[in-house]
């Protein structure tokens, strides 16, 4: 084997190594780690991105347009008349450029100035609503998570009263129907924890489909800490500064000001138009005297000239695309009030989300702990036979309750914590 064909395999497996790396996406996700990659991969926000970079190029060649042009010709013919064939040559630049036309180029750079810096908004409010989603989706794996590490101690609790009571009836301490409806409680632990698994991978299906990535693809969440009830803004803090700060606001407002440059572009047009134009000409004819240099360099001329077109009558185009300009400003301010409002009560809504939500997982915290130690109690004086199974099934299904209210509140909690923060500017990391 040649040196040559060794150094194109070690090229060719770098480049795999390379492309296989960048293709790798994390085995172990953390909350800030899904939202950047959602935010890098997603279709609909690179679509988006696709279409800045498209108000981008249209920037460019407004920007282009007040430039002079040049335009280059040469021109070769033969010509067939009674009395014979004539062959002609010309060779020629010419060059225009616009001097004024009623600042229509100077707004159509602002108009695309302005869409270029929406179309940038509006990936950003993409990113926004994306960011929402990872995290609903994110902290339902870990509320189910959760969930299931309390199912399979109570499962496990479950187990060995089973075994414990399949002594007792051995040995005649206990009835049958007390083995059974212990028996029967550990089958409906089981099914519940298998139903919670299942939750689970089912929350797990809904994150990856959010990140776009394979369901064959190994995945797993990092126990991030769940965020405990905190000191928040007050509510007209929060709505000014989600006022100040969101995407869709800028959006809204710079929009407005697009639509009154588009009606200045509008009006531009009832105003004259002064342009400069130049060329340079040289040409050839074999039925002229003289050399081919000598008649180029005779016959070459140079033009140069004003041109100024004063609209007279348009048939009322402009007079109509004025009155349409007018009309889109008002739905601009429309729109824009309309975002607001939906921004204001939006956030009033996170406000009293979050707010009852405290509520309820500091009250459910409560019961909890309480009836934690008396699940405790009461299966410690069942081992020891001084408490009848009835009552101890009651308090464990109060237990049951308990804990889900618990879990259910202190994951819902931490997401409006979340997304009311994220009202107001502070970003959702972990």
């Amino acid at each position: 084997m040649s040196k040559y064909i060794k150094y194109i395999i070690i090229l060719t497996l770098l480049a795999v190594a390379y492309i296989t790396k960048a293709q790798e996406v994390p085995k172990v996700w953390d909350l800030k780690t899904a939202i950047e990659y959602a935010k890098e991969k997603n279709i609909s926000i690179n679509t988006l991105k696709l279409t800045a970079q498209t108000a981008g190029q249209s920037l460019i060649a407004s920007k282009s347009a007040v430039l002079p042009n040049l335009t280059g010709n040469v021109s070769q013919a033969i010509t067939n008349y009674k009395s014979g064939l004539q062959n002609t040559s010309g060779l020629g630049l010419s060059s225009d450029l616009m001097l004024y036309n009623g600042s229509y180029l100077k707004n159509d750079i602002k108009a695309k100035e302005l869409s270029v810096k929406t179309a940038n908004l509006s990936v950003e409010a993409a990113k926004n609503d994306i960011t929402i989603s990872i995290t609903q989706a994110y902290l339902n794996i870990l509320l189910a998570r959760e969930n299931i590490t309390y199912l399979k101690d109570l499962l496990s609790t479950s187990e060995a009263q089973v075994k414990q009571s399949a002594q007792q009836f051995k040995f005649g301490t206990i009835a049958k129907k007390d083995l059974l409806q212990l028996q029967a409680t550990y089958a409906n632990d089981k099914y519940t924890l298998v139903a919670a698994q299942n939750t689970l991978q089912q929350n797990i299906l809904t994150l990856k489909q959010l990140l776009q990535i394979p369901t064959s693809e190994a995945f797993e969440v990092s126990a991030d800490s769940v965020q405990t009830p905190q000191v928040l803004d007050n509510l007209a803090s929060a709505q000014d500064k989600a006022l100040r700060t969101r995407p869709e606001i800028k959006s809204g407002e710079l929009n407005i000001q697009l639509q009154n440059i588009e009606l200045a572009k509008a009006k531009s047009t009832l105003r004259p138009t002064l342009s400069l134009g130049g060329s340079l000409y040289t040409g050839y004819s074999n039925n002229s005297a003289g050399s081919y240099s000598y008649q180029l360099n005779n016959n070459f001329y140079q033009n140069l000239g004003l041109t100024l077109s004063i609209p007279i009558f348009d048939r009322g185009v402009t007079k109509t695309n004025v009155a349409k300009a007018n009309i889109n400003i008002e739905q601009a301010r429309l729109s824009l009030l309309d975002s607001k409002t939906t921004l204001t009560q939006n956030v009033e809504r996170a406000y009293i989300n979050v707010q009852n939500a405290n509520s309820q997982f500091a009250a459910a915290q409560e019961q909890f702990t309480y009836t934690s130690e008396a699940l405790r109690i009461s299966n410690a004086a069942l081992k020891e036979g001084t408490n009848n199974i009835v009552e101890n099934l009651q308090q464990k299904n109060l237990y049951v309750q308990a804990l889900q209210a618990f879990v259910q509140a202190k994951y819902t909690a931490s997401l409006y914590t979340k997304i009311y923060n994220f009202y107001t500017g502070v970003p959702i990391t972990n």
